[in-house]
C-alpha cells in the first residue's frame, strides 16, 4: 500500500484528507513540516499533501528542503491551499509541486488528483 503524508496545521483538514484516503493508502496526518521531516527520517512517503500556509515553516520553505534532500527529492508533492492565487500556484510549481488542490476539497477530487500523480501511466489516452 502506498504511503501518503498529509501535512496541515488544521486538524479538520487533516482528518478530512485522512478519512477520504482511508483504505486506499497508508496515511500519516502531520500537523507541521517539522513533524513531516522527523517521520521522513524513518519512512519515505510515496506522495506528500502539503499545506502552504503553516506557522514555523510554510509549504514553500518545506518543499525547498524536500527537493534538496537526496532521499526525498523525488517524492511527489501536491499543495493544499485555501487561497486561489495564481502567483502562489506559479511559485509552487516552480519549486517542484506537481499539483494544487483547493480547500475545502471533495473526497473524490482528492483521490482523483492523487491517483493522477501517483499513477501517471494510467492517464495516457
Amino acid at each position: 500500500m502506498k504511503i501518503i503524508f498529509i501535512v496541515d496545521d488544521n486538524d479538520t483538514n487533516l482528518m478530512a484528507a485522512k478519512t477520504a484516503l482511508e483504505g486506499l493508502y497508508k496515511t500519516y496526518a502531520l500537523p507541521s513540516a517539522g513533524r513531516m521531516f522527523k517521520l521522513a527520517e524513518k519512512i519515505t512517503p510515496d506522495l506528500i499533501l502539503l499545506d502552504i500556509d503553516m506557522p514555523e515553516m510554510d509549504g514553500f520553505e518545506a518543499i525547498q528542503v524536500l527537493k534538496s534532500d537526496d532521499k526525498l527529492k523525488a517524492v511527489p508533492v501536491i499543495f493544499l491551499t485555501a487561497k486561489d492565487d495564481q502567483a502562489m500556484e506559479k511559485r509552487g510549481l516552480e519549486l517542484g509541486a506537481l499539483d494544487f488542490i483547493m480547500k475545502p476539497f471533495s473526497a473524490s477530487s482528492l483521490i482523483e488528483r492523487i491517483e493522477k500523480n501517483l499513477y501517471p501511466e494510467k492517464n495516457i489516452l
